[in-house]
């Protein structure tokens, strides 16, 4: 049986109007599946309309503009539901989905689905759970000792992916899923005998301790940045109020 590095992934990714979690919207998003490495992948994406002006910084990164949005984007709610229910299917279906940064963007579509359909991203996964493969964990992990930046671009340097056109949701979600692909090969005599529900519990497990250094990090540097251990969601603050 093939290693789950060389079987069937999805990967999932999003565009954003920030960095902050609680309050940015997302714009767009995209998922890709891909059924063995080399195979065509299927590509499903999103264009929304966030109902609130997109910062000008927002912009320069992934090219969306408040016109372009609101002439093309659909309205939020019922893309968000969508989205919920195409991550759900590959739960079903038992197809591990890549998450670059999961914590983000994950959590970024949990806020929304609070925001516009009075619902949670965990509600769509109490039957079957999804399983997380999160390139940025499994290298900060498997390579520890690796000086440089991890962002989606160094990774794809590092590894050897080819990125094209950056900050678009679909290319970003199909290079994560090359990089996962990647580490896997790279790091099969420790990965290979793991199965992606194993590997999911795992990769919080390593998020943490690694969030935990990035604090201990910062508080040696002065710096008053709060760095969030959960992975791959982090908890809903108004509800833990």
């Amino acid at each position: 049986m093939a290693c789950w590095y060389e079987g069937p992934l999805a990967a999932f990714d999003t565009e954003t109007t920030g960095v902050d979690v609680e309050t940015d919207r997302i714009v767009s998003a995209a998922l890709v599946v891909q059924d063995a490495p080399g195979a065509r992948p299927r590509v499903t994406r999103w264009l929304v309309n966030p109902g609130v002006p997109v910062p000008a910084a927002a912009t320069e990164v992934h090219g969306l503009t408040d016109d372009h949005l609101q002439r093309n984007g659909r309205w939020p709610a019922p893309v968000m539901y969508e989205m919920a229910q195409a991550l759900a299917e590959q739960a079903r279906v038992g197809r591990p989905l890549v998450v670059m940064n999961a914590p983000f963007d994950l959590t970024l579509l949990d806020r929304e689905l609070r925001r516009h359909r009075a619902s949670s991203l965990g509600r769509w996964f109490e039957r079957t759970p999804l399983l997380v493969l999160d390139p940025w964990v499994l290298d900060k992990h498997l390579d520890r000792y690796r000086k440089g930046r991890r962002t989606l671009t160094h990774l794809c340097a590092h590894y050897g992916v080819e990125l094209e056109g950056a900050h678009d949701a679909a290319a970003d979600a199909a290079a994560a899923l090359e990089v996962t692909r990647a580490v896997g090969r790279r790091f099969a005599s420790r990965l290979e005998r793991l199965s992606p529900a194993e590997l999911h519990p795992l990769q919080a497990v390593w998020h943490a301790a690694q969030a935990r250094g990035l604090q201990a990090w910062f508080a040696r540097t002065g710096t008053d940045e709060v760095v969030d251990p959960a992975w791959p969601l982090r908890p809903d603050l108004s509800a833990a109020a």
